[in-house]
């Protein structure tokens, strides 16, 4: 019984990949479609991007304002010497 549906399995997994596959090489461009929400132009216009990216993007605006601060308090100490 478990035989069966394992083969079973095997070939409803077979027949889904070969229709992907075959798709793929009907199309114009016969690539993969981009998943990536940086790669998709509507998204961009938008103004939605990746949120790692955002993330990315966020994390250094805090950084450079935490340099920032550093460096003004650094200042501060020097000027009071």
């Amino acid at each position: 019984m478990i035989i069966k549906v394992l083969l079973l399995t095997v070939v409803i997994l077979g027949i889904a990949f070969a229709g992907f596959a075959i798709s793929i090489l009907i199309k114009k461009n016969g690539r993969f479609p981009e998943l990536h929400i940086g790669a998709n132009k509507d998204l961009k216009k938008r103004g939605i991007a990746c949120a790692t990216s955002q993330d990315k993007m966020e994390q250094l605006k805090v950084n450079k304002t935490i340099h920032l601060k550093q460096l003004t308090i650094i200042d501060k100490e020097f000027e009071s010497l």
